[in-house]
């Protein structure tokens, strides 16, 4: 074998997915794919290029007989047709997916990116804990003598898995003396470890995937798909994917993207904040037009999120596929009264709108949330799984809506910008502890937003926004102090050891993210960098 890797710290399950059998077939998928995955990611920069140099991006001239032409993707399988409420959360530690699996949503999405913190321990743990779900053996008792155990009394969430996107290394992994891939690594260890059992309880491997950008990174899954099914010889079709549609040019791209999935493919999903964040990225040298409004002001009912969502229900009903709507970041409180309703009635409004445009089912983050989603999605679909039926013939949408950055608003504040550097250090240095999903203000907050919030702060600097609520302009000097302001907020929230360990170290890398001329693509990248347990 030429792949080695570490073993995780204090985690004896870690021996048990670690096999050689496993691990000679994540070998076998980067020997096949990672080549490809490296020139794929080279191509994003050269793509992004090109349409900074033309301001715009269009649908693809060479892929219109794709747009134009009838097919479907493959029928759903039995337990993925009602999708109607989706659990979203971390896999580790236990009790989270237990509670996951147990909080009567249809699907639960177990999280091996956004929300995760991709320390080695815990992805491994992940994988442990969707073996043992799978087996139903998954049992947990806290410090505290508390126990979680798998419901018996009614049906658990059917599990569909996001591995990392395509852009994030695995540095616990090497093959050929290679840095691993975190996507072919989480895809590989699950896929191996839990397929079979899936499929003998009647469900199957299913996943989802983020951050592609090119109906080419679809093609690739779906060659790791067909390549990892005859590995294991289930039979062809067995994997189904649902792709997030969370960066720009994936948008004009949703029709290929399924069609090169389409034996595999169950639907696409609108990722609403990572998508906010891809058009500052993508778009961070092109010019004013781009500079989006302060991300709390930017509603899903703006021309540019309508555009976006309306054509992904569309796309995705005349090809079969089944429409997901997105997170409403909103989570309550099971002690403040106020606050509490507060959510319920933002996350109400936000599925209602949801299942009137044709979604098919929507993500909730927090278990209390799933019989608000359930309510809502049951008054539009009563005894049908789904709503596929709905073939929106009302909708046309151009190139020039779905970038039509202005019509989220023009609200830019000195105010927000404070908040965005809050949030970004805090969700930062959380995460390096070990916690990927992170509430702050009420807010269930994870990577996309930490990466919308720093985005924003630099793109406000680049193009000297000047803030409506103070009349000050967005510099390196007035945004290094307010740094040094939030700091100095969170030292008092926080304990001496802790901030010391965990702020100081986010507080210098997200500086650095927001102050420097050129625009880092991923801060999830660098922080990986400074993660305990990740080399």
């Amino acid at each position: 074998m030429t792949i080695s890797h570490s073993t995780p710290d204090n985690l004896p399950v870690a021996d048990e997915i670690l096999t050689n059998e496993a691990l000679a077939f994540v070998e076998a998928l980067h020997q096949e794919f990672a080549d490809r995955r490296n020139e794929l990611l080279d191509q994003r920069e050269v793509q992004r290029r090109k349409a900074v140099e033309q301001g715009a991006l269009d649908f693809l001239p060479e892929t219109r007989s794709v747009r134009e032409s009838d097919w479907t993707v493959a029928p759903a399988p039995e337990a993925l047709r009602d999708r109607r409420v989706e659990m979203t959360g971390p896999a580790s530690p236990p009790n989270m997916a237990i509670n996951a699996l147990n909080s009567g949503a249809k699907v639960w999405l177990a999280d091996l990116e956004d929300a995760a913190s991709p320390s080695w321990h815990n992805q491994i743990e992940s994988v442990a804990n969707l073996r043992d779900a799978a087996r139903g053996s998954l049992r947990y008792t806290s410090a505290k003598g508390k126990e979680y155990a798998l419901r018996e009394d009614g049906p658990r969430a059917v599990v569909v898995v996001r591995p990392r996107g395509w852009h994030l290394p695995e540095n616990n992994i090497t093959v050929d003396g290679r840095t691993g891939i975190g996507a072919l690594t989480d895809f590989g260890l699950h896929f191996f470890h839990t397929a079979q059992q899936l499929l003998d309880n009647g469900e199957g491997p299913y996943y989802y995937l983020p951050k592609m950008e090119s109906y080419l990174e679809a093609r690739l899954w779906d060659d790791v798909f067909t390549f990892a099914e005859k590995y294991l010889g289930i039979d062809h079709g067995t994997i189904r994917a649902t792709v997030l549609i969370e960066t720009i040019p994936a948008a004009f791209q949703m029709d290929e993207i399924l069609y090169e999935l389409r034996d595999h493919a169950s639907g696409l999903n609108a990722g609403r904040w990572d998508y906010l964040f891809s058009i500052i990225k993508y778009f961070r040298d092109a010019g004013e037009k781009f500079i989006l409004a302060d991300r709390s002001s930017v509603t899903m009912t703006s021309p540019l999120m309508r555009a976006y969502t309306d054509l992904l229900v569309q796309t995705c009903h005349k090809r079969n596929a089944f429409a997901m709507g997105g997170m409403a970041a909103f989570i309550p409180s099971r002690k403040d009264e106020e606050v509490n309703r507060a959510a319920f009635d933002k996350v109400r409004s936000d599925k209602t709108r949801e299942a009137g445009d044709g979604f098919d089912g929507s993500w909730v983050a927090h278990p209390d949330l799933v019989p608000v989603c359930r309510e809502v999605f049951d008054d539009v679909l009563g005894d049908r799984p789904n709503q596929v039926d709905r073939q929106r013939p009302d909708v046309e949408v151009t190139a020039d809506q779905l970038l039509d950055v202005p019509s989220a608003g023009n609200a830019r504040t000195e105010a927000e910008m404070n908040d965005n550097l809050y949030v970004a250090i805090k969700y930062i240095a959380v995460w390096l502890s070990g916690n990927g999903a992170v509430a702050i203000h009420n807010l269930m907050e994870d990577a996309a937003t930490a990466e919308i919030s720093r985005s924003q702060v630099w793109q406000q600097i680049k193009n000297s926004v000047v803030y409506s609520d103070t009349g000050n302009t967005a510099t390196r000097e007035l945004v290094s102090e307010a740094l040094d302001r939030q700091l100095e907020v969170l030292r008092g929230e926080i304990d001496a050891e802790n901030f010391e360990k965990w702020f100081v170290p986010a507080g210098r890398l997200i500086a650095d993210m927001v102050l420097r001329e050129d625009y880092p693509d991923f801060l999830t990248l660098p922080a990986y960098q400074l993660m305990e347990g990740s080399e």
